[in-house]
């Protein structure tokens, strides 16, 4: 028969930080006062990692409790996971996921790889989603020197010739692709690094991502290209373009698709994983299609929906593997609970 302990153990491997925080309060294992307070601590930044909370990814744990608050994450966990923050103010020193969205995307394929293993479905649909989201800004990222970060953006996207975020009341330009959701994004991303607190945080809530979408048209989609895109040398335009097709294509997919069918989107049903995998299989042979699709469909690395490592580092122009933060954030706990 396991021992209290063990099965904490077991709850911290398994990623159950919420689980184990809980019974750790109630004293369900009769830990040290110390241990279990310790142990909540790192519970909380588990449980934001894993719900990719990225807003506070890389800023003191506070629970509220004094006793539990009184410890702190160990710094090369912090430091890692500040990697993947969302600056809260246009002005903040660490630009953290807007510099680069590597990390970002390291830690997403983890969280897709644990939200399966947990057979959490619904949560899966909802980081594939996010995936998708942001991919363009990934695809971007070799083009800008950064990862779509608004504080950059104008030097980048602006001049004579570029149409990208003109807007006349609710216009835009006759001869651009963009959708006046987009120009709007796109003509806000432009000047919110001039906005207060507040207006910035409403812009990465509600308009980064829409953003993200602009900057995909215009790499893969659009009709009339601009000094956007005319600007970029020949052959890093026609890689652009490439890797933005492909960032559309996996938006557009059957995998995404059912985000819409979850309670995170739009219905009540919640995709078993056969269904993931077979909307991941369609997704595959989709993208399979494309110039860039080959890696993505062919032979891949071990990973619950093969390929997938494979389309990121593909859409990035850089190798990007799952990362092992929320492996060592457990790892940590088992320290801590063999104390």
């Amino acid at each position: 028969m396991e021992t209290a302990r063990e099965v904490l153990t077991t709850l911290a491997q398994r990623y159950a930080f919420g689980d184990l925080a809980a019974l750790c309060e109630a004293g369900a294992a009769d830990l040290p006062q110390e241990v279990a307070a310790e142990v909540r601590l790192m519970c909380s930044f588990g449980q934001r990692l894993l719900d990719l909370d990225a807003e506070d990814f890389g800023m003191p744990e506070r629970t509220g409790d004094p006793l539990v608050d009184a410890y702190r994450v160990p710094e090369p966990l912090l430091s890692r996971a500040r990697a993947s923050r969302m600056p809260q103010s246009a002005k903040e020193r660490s630009r953290g996921a807007l510099r680069t969205l590597r990390p970002a995307y390291a830690l997403l394929l983890e969280v897709i790889q644990a939200r399966w293993h947990r057979r959490e479905m619904a949560a899966l649909v909802a980081a594939v989603h996010i995936a998708s989201e942001y991919l363009p800004l990934l695809a971007w990222e070799p083009v800008l020197g950064h990862a779509g970060d608004p504080l950059l953006l104008p030097e980048s996207l602006t001049g004579a010739g570029s149409r990208f975020g003109v807007t006349g009341g609710t216009s835009r330009p006759r001869d651009c692709s963009l959708t006046r959701p987009q120009q709007s994004a796109a003509e806000r991303a432009l000047r919110v690094a001039r906005e207060p607190g507040p207006g910035w945080r409403n812009y990465l809530d509600r308009q980064h991502s829409t953003l993200a979408s602009a900057l995909c048209t215009c790499a893969a989609t659009c009709r009339t290209p601009c000094d956007v895109m005319t600007r970029i040398e020949p052959d890093a335009r026609a890689s652009l373009s490439e890797r933005g097709r492909l960032a559309h294509e996996f938006a557009e997919s059957a995998v995404v698709r059912l985000r819409h069918a979850a309670p995170v989107g739009h219905g009540f049903g919640v995709p078993n994983p056969e269904e993931v995998s077979d909307a991941w299989s369609r997704t595959r042979t989709s993208l399979g299609r494309l110039p860039l699709g080959e890696r993505v469909a062919g032979e891949a690395a071990d990973y619950p929906l093969p390929g997938l490592p494979e389309l990121v580092s593909t859409a990035a122009g850089h190798e990007i593997v799952p990362d092992t933060l929320l492996h060592d954030v457990a790892d940590h706990l088992v320290r801590i609970l063999a104390k």
